[in-house]
């Protein structure tokens, strides 16, 4: 696949396997890409309850200041955090993302902190850096660049496919806001809030986009500055697979989306979601486990839940290879409660890995002295007749 791009990746959404990649990397300016971070704390704020939707926030003089997208709020200004975050997600607006982020960490740059400490926990590549919560290089912040913070904000493809990862994993309900096409800021707004991605299948109806829009496209976050280029990680959803796609500093606006559009076809085209272990599914190299001291001397155990696999369609049955091992000896003694972890299941295809839990399928309760003083009697005439 030719792409015309610096960098660019496929993953599977809930899976994070990866489809195709091209220089995913080496770090790059991501421009406003970097604002799914910023939406990441922000809707993890709002999960602990440290902030809510409905709660106001006063606009700084620096969020009424900051440049590029956005232009909404002035100083002193006040509107709802649900409102900053439609105008963040939807419009990529800078001073609804300051504002956010001051509310959030107190200053931008003890917010951008707290990027970067999440960067670490997600598992975001070393290269991976945030300098403030919108995306903007240090020289546009000009008296705001961040004192502490050296540096400009990178990411590799793979960090954005990564962030859009947990992102949807951890606060799906985000993509009920990328997927907006427009909508006012405010209801006395002579114009719409419109969304920059192109890409979005509610705007298969629209005149001038139609062209662009993309069958089950919901999100996720476009990006762009001189440094960056165009750039643009998007996500949709067919046939019950979901696809993260990354591409990175392409030569127009455009092109973003025509390059996005390869990239996602690529993945619908040739993979699929693939269950190749129900929930509750016995495995044939491992029906039972043996168990010490209970009233029965094995259990029958059983996946704890699904393995799905994203697989070339068509894949052979046989190249899903499956293997089982029961848990150390000495969490296998009675009593066992149905649904305790008793080994696990592994599926390898390709040089991918899934692994789930094997679990007791029913309760074996703890044998009596008397039970089990028989039990060893007999064990022991066992072993004295098979080894004569």
């Amino acid at each position: 696949m030719k792409l015309e791009a610096k960098a660019a990746i496929l993953i599977e959404a809930s899976t994070g396997q990866v489809l195709y990649e091209y220089n995913a990397d080496e770090a790059l300016p991501p421009a406003s890409m970097s604002k799914m971070m910023t939406e990441y704390l922000v809707m993890e704020a709002i999960k602990s309850g440290k902030l809510s939707w409905d709660e106001m926030v006063t606009t700084s003089k620096y969020a009424s200041e900051v440049i590029g997208s956005g232009d909404l709020l002035a100083e002193g200004e006040q509107a709802s955090v649900r409102s900053l975050f439609e105008a963040m997600s939807i419009y990529s607006a800078n001073d609804a993302s300051v504002a956010l982020a001051e509310k959030v960490g107190g200053t931008e740059e003890n917010f951008a902190k707290m990027m970067n400490d999440k960067a670490r926990e997600m598992g975001l590549s070393p290269q991976a850096h945030f300098i403030n919560a919108t995306g903007l290089p240090r020289a546009d912040l000009k008296q705001y660049a961040p004192k502490e913070l050296q540096g400009e904000t990178l990411l590799t493809a793979r960090d954005a496919a990564l962030l859009a990862y947990y992102i949807i994993k951890d606060h799906k309900e985000v993509l009920e806001f990328t997927k907006i096409p427009q909508k006012k800021f405010r209801e006395k707004d002579a114009s719409p809030m419109v969304n920059w991605n192109w890409m979005l299948e509610g705007n298969k109806d629209n005149l001038y986009l139609k062209s662009y829009a993309y069958p089950g496209l919901d999100g996720l976050k476009t990006g762009s500055t001189k440094e960056a280029g165009y750039c643009f990680t998007g996500t949709a959803e067919r046939n019950g697979m979901r696809l993260i796609s990354v591409v990175m500093n392409t030569s127009s606006n455009p092109s973003r989306f025509r390059e996005t559009a390869k990239v996602l076809n690529y993945g619908f085209d040739n993979f699929e979601l693939k269950q190749v272990v129900s929930a509750n599914a016995e495995i044939d190299s491992l029906k039972t486990v043996n168990i010490k001291k209970g009233v029965l001397t094995s259990v029958p155990v059983v996946t704890e839940k699904p393995i799905s696999i994203v697989a070339k369609k068509g894949a052979a049955a046989e190249e899903f290879k499956i293997a089982a091992a029961p848990v150390g000896e000495e969490s296998l003694v009675a009593p066992i409660k149905k649904g305790q972890v008793l080994g696990t299941a592994k599926v390898t295809y390709n040089g991918t890995e899934q692994t789930v839990n094997l679990i007791a399928a029913q309760d074996v309760e703890k044998g009596s002295w008397f039970r089990l003083f028989f039990r060893a009697i007999k064990d022991f005439f066992v072993d004295l007749f098979n080894g004569s």
